[in-house]
């Protein structure tokens, strides 16, 4: 695997690896280093040496700086200039490039290969708003014209359930693991919501489509390919109701990634991402009398879960607190 360090001025750096994990999990071979206000040149090059020296393989490794030209930068080239056959840098880094670097060295053997790959990336999460202040970007055939309508199958690429629905694990993680064309969230209360629905369209990555579509329409959807013919949809849901709503409608939804259901008043919390009451453990019984099974990760990394020990513990503590009260 190749290694990858993450070098700034200040606590940059670290910060920046702590958000990466937030999102795409607790990642192995990559380490922060820092230039403090009152180190010099010598000190982030002995601190890069020594982070290098950890990693289980060194053959291959990509240094992501802050800034080009600067001292953890110069540093850095230092080091890589008596291995350029192999390692790499990339200056500007951002958290979409991190992101990106973490999912591409899941299928790439090289630091040159990941380091070309992430360029794109980091490009386009450079946006403004009001978007009328960016720079018109060339001509080229839009997602929309190209593949809408196209003849094939609508296939569910990610079914998942997750409280707060298009974030940054979906938008990155997720969306590297399973390729969609299109991001559909499931809500009657979304789809009420424009606020919502502006903000979960904007949040959308770069060159996949988000929608936001009401229960009855989604279950239409489901039973006509030929709308989104040639597809590969990531559908969201917020609770577990939602999605059995849509299999009682007819669509045959095989597999759910339960991924997140946040805590609130009268639920128990069994792990430490999902919260279920009654009517939440109920759901989940009868999705699975309708054939459904259950993939329980938080991000494409984690071990899956076992749902039907998840659900027993859940019971008892629901139970529990049933008696207490």
């Amino acid at each position: 695997m190749v290694g990858i360090i993450i070098a700034s001025h200040g606590e940059f750096a670290e910060g920046i690896l702590q958000s990466g994990e937030m999102i795409f999990g607790k990642q192995e071979q990559v380490e922060a280093v820092t230039l403090m206000p009152s180190e010099g040149p010598e000190d982030i090059k002995a601190k890069m040496e020594r982070a290098v020296a950890s990693f289980e393989n060194n053959a291959e490794v990509l240094f992501l700086v802050d800034l080009w030209g600067g001292t953890p930068f110069n540093q850095a080239n230092s080091l890589v200039e008596k291995h350029k056959d192999k390692w790499a840098i990339v200056s500007g880094v951002n958290l979409a490039m991190l992101i990106e670097s973490y999912s591409a060295r899941m299928s790439m053997d090289t630091a040159h290969e990941v380091a070309a790959q992430i360029i794109g990336t980091a490009q386009e999460a450079v946006k403004v708003k009001p978007e009328a202040l960016m720079p018109e970007a060339p001509e080229t055939a839009t997602e929309e014209s190209s593949s809408a309508g196209s003849p094939g199958e609508f296939k569910y690429v990610l079914i998942r359930i997750d409280t707060r629905l298009l974030h940054g694990q979906v938008a990155t993680a997720w969306t590297k693991s399973t390729s969609p064309t299109r991001i559909i969230v499931v809500s009657d209360e979304v789809a009420k919501d424009d606020l919502r629905k502006n903000l979960i369209k904007q949040a959308a990555p770069s060159g996949v489509k988000a929608h936001v579509v009401p229960i009855k329409k989604m279950i239409e959807l489901a039973k006509d390919d030929q709308h989104f013919g040639g597809q590969r949809a990531m559908l969201l849901f917020e609770n577990p109701q939602d999605v059995l709503r849509v299999v009682e409608g007819g669509a045959s939804l095989e597999t759910i990634n339960v991924g997140s259901m946040a805590h609130s008043t009268g639920k128990v919390q069994p792990n430490k991402v999902l919260a279920f009451n009654q009517k939440d453990v109920d759901t989940f019984h009868k999705l699975q009398e309708h054939g459904v099974t259950f993939d329980v990760r938080k991000v494409p990394g984690d071990a899956k879960g076992n749902m039907k020990e998840i659900l027993r513990r859940a019971q008892a503590e629901l139970d529990k607190q049933k008696k207490e009260n």
